[in-house]
């Protein structure tokens, strides 16, 4: 398995340090290149810096607390959105949430390689999200993302810290991979 995906880590534990602009670009313009159902790209992310501390405060309060208490310290905060129905013919794209995953995938590896961390969250109020950003019909928030440099894991607190701390563990192939029929495992 490559490196880079290997490295990639969702901490809790950010710096203060600020992203650069073009970094940052760099990430987004790597969710762009993520593969799509008929190419149709369907997610947008909503994206607050600390450079805009007003508006990284107004996405930050959209995060359910336990989840403001780390991400407070990442350099940018975003919420991924999904388009729900195709623009080539208005029809529903069931697969609108594994392209928002795609993308939001690419834009992980590509923070990982730039010694980045990315953390993606479910804990987020997608009302207030949605009230707060205006996000239209047709479109579902889906995941909140805290992007920055990696932190001191001593300014969590205890059960995070252990968290942050614990080893890192993955299922086995034969657990989720499957041949013939379901829960044959694949070898």
């Amino acid at each position: 398995m490559h490196e880079l995906l290997q490295s990639r880590w969702s901490p809790r534990a950010f710096s203060d340090q600020l992203i650069e602009t073009e970094m940052l670009n760099s990430i987004l313009e790597a969710a762009r290149w993520a593969p799509s159902s008929f190419n149709e790209q369907p997610w947008c992310f909503i994206v607050a810096t600390k450079q805009n501390l007003p508006e990284f405060d107004r996405l930050l309060s959209c995060l359910v607390e336990a989840n403001q208490a780390w991400a407070k310290h990442a350099s940018v905060l975003m919420i991924s959105v999904a388009k729900l129905h195709f623009e080539r013919n208005g029809k529903d794209n069931r697969h609108a949430f594994h392209d928002v995953g795609a993308a939001a995938s690419n834009l992980a590896l590509q923070a990982t390689a730039l010694r980045l961390f990315a953390h993606q969250m479910a804990g987020f109020d997608r009302e207030k999200t949605r009230e707060m950003f205006s996000i239209p019909e047709g479109y579902e928030p889906v995941a909140a993302i805290a992007l920055g440099y990696l932190g001191d894991p001593q300014t969590l607190s205890e059960k995070l810290r252990d968290a942050e701390l614990a080893p890192r563990t993955r299922r086995s192939l034969e657990t989720f991979t499957f041949t013939g029929k379901w829960g044959q495992p694949y070898k």
